[in-house]
Order: structure tokens, then C-alpha cells, then sequence
């Protein structure tokens, strides 16, 4: 089990099912969202256990804002397990190549998450681990989200190509989103570390390597909101009145946001 700490990462493990006990400290106060966290959990009927504040910080969970939750997280999927797994025909797939650090990884797997995202591919090896720094800063949505970890990305790309899917890469020195073809589905995207960008290989396994234009003199973005720029403005899923979703008003915090974790 895996403790994190977070309203909304607790409120998310509960509804994923993947929440085995609730933390929290002893004299809180009843905010609406530790409220909502104890309505989820009496509903799920998991148990939650009331402690002193010292007690939950020797997690190491960092700021819990009054509440933490013990999780056991998917199984992972293997590239066996991958070879079946069941994509829809518009199937979006985010593979991470060399993504090491563990909020960077969460963040991706946040807006693969939230974009509609089927799977999120990893290393084995050079790969952040699922970890309570990675739920945590992806709001839970690794909780949500299912993962496979690979020995070798190329060879799971050329999988990915064999059932359909387009592989597209985000590189410095690929087309002009702005001017590149409309994305189609199912539709894999890849995006590499913010040292290094794709590895060789993959990057020679994409069939399209698209660049995001920059306008202002920051050169980069790091892989999380490369990911996202991408996700959301060029890997938009087809008009699918049954995935829509409200857009909050701006400049109004909402839930899930980065004041709610």
C-alpha cells in the first residue's frame, strides 16, 4: 500500500476504488472538501481513522491538508497484458519516453487523464516509479489511469502501429503544429525527457515528430505542459457529445485544481 496525502488525491482513490483506509487528523476542520472525502468514504464503506497530526506527517506524505489515504494502485500491465488490451476505434494512447521525475510524470498523467487518455506506456527502466509524490501531483489520476510498463518502446510503438494506431512525437525540429495534418485515431503520442527529448529510436519509430511553436523567449516547455499543448490542441478526440465536459469559469479555483491538492 501506498499512503498520499490530498483532499482531491483521496477523493480520487476512493472513487477509483483503489482506497484501503482514510487518514485524518484528529480535530480538523469540517472544510467542504474533507467533508466530501468522509461522505465518499462512508458511501464506499472504507474505513477512516483519526489521528494526531504528527502521526500522518511520519508518512511522509507532505501537505495533506488534513488527510491522507492508504492505496494500492492498478497492476500495471506488462507488454503480454498490452498486446490484448481492448482499445476503442478513437483510442488515445500518451507514451513517455525517459520521463524520470515523479511530479513531471504525475503532471502527464494528469492531462493524459483528462484529455481521455486509454493508457499511459512507460520504461521499465529510466522511468519515474508509481509513487505517493506521482498520484499525488497527478490529482489521483494514476488512480484512474491505466499503465504499462515496457522493457522496449520501440517495439511497443511498432505494436501500437500494427492495431491501427498513429505514433506522433513531440520534437524540436518537427513540423509546425499549426501546419501539420489533422490528427487521426486511434492515435499514440509520444513525448521525451526535458533533457534529452525522444530517444533516437523512438523518435525513428514515429510516423509524424511534431514541434510546438514558441513565441517568447523561454526556449522549452517542460514534458508535462508539452504534453498538454499537444493533448488539447492538436490530439483533440472527434465531437464526442458523451465525453463532454463543463468548462469552469476563469480565474475561479476548482476542484482537482493545484489549490485542491
Amino acid at each position: 500500500m501506498l499512503p498520499i496525502g490530498g483532499r482531491r488525491p483521496a477523493l480520487e482513490a476512493i472513487r477509483a476504488g483503489r482506497a484501503v483506509e482514510v487518514l485524518a487528523v484528529r480535530g480538523s476542520t469540517r472544510t467542504e472538501g474533507l467533508r466530501d472525502v468522509l461522505a465518499a468514504a462512508e458511501g464506499a464503506g472504507i474505513g477512516v481513522r483519526w489521528l494526531d497530526r504528527p502521526a500522518i506527517e511520519a508518512l511522509g506524505v507532505g501537505d495533506h491538508q488534513g488527510v491522507a489515504a492508504l492505496v494500492t494502485p492498478s497492476p500495471e500491465l506488462d507488454e503480454a497484458a498490452l498486446g490484448s488490451f481492448p482499445f476503442e476505434p478513437d483510442a488515445l494512447v500518451v507514451v513517455l519516453d525517459g520521463v524520470t521525475d515523479p511530479r513531471n510524470f504525475g503532471a502527464c498523467a494528469r492531462s493524459a487523464e483528462a484529455a481521455g487518455a486509454a493508457l499511459l506506456v512507460a520504461r521499465k527502466r529510466r522511468s519515474a516509479p508509481m509513487s505517493p509524490a506521482a498520484i499525488k501531483t497527478s490529482a489521483g489520476a494514476l488512480l484512474h489511469l491505466q499503465v504499462a510498463r515496457v522493457a522496449n518502446l520501440t517495439r511497443t510503438i511498432e505494436q501500437l502501429k500494427d492495431r491501427g494506431f498513429s505514433v506522433v512525437g513531440l520534437d524540436g525540429g518537427g513540423v509546425d503544429m499549426r501546419r501539420a495534418p489533422p490528427a487521426g485515431r486511434p492515435i499514440a503520442l509520444a513525448v521525451g525527457s526535458e533533457g534529452t527529448g525522444l530517444s533516437r529510436l523512438v523518435r525513428e519509430s514515429c510516423d509524424l515528430l511534431l514541434a510546438i511553436p514558441m513565441s517568447g523567449r523561454t526556449a522549452s516547455l517542460n514534458a508535462s505542459a508539452a504534453l498538454s499543448v499537444a493533448l488539447f490542441a492538436f490530439a483533440a478526440p472527434p465531437d464526442r457529445p458523451d465525453r463532454a465536459v463543463t468548462m469552469p469559469s476563469a480565474g475561479v479555483a476548482q476542484p482537482g485544481s493545484a489549490s485542491d491538492l
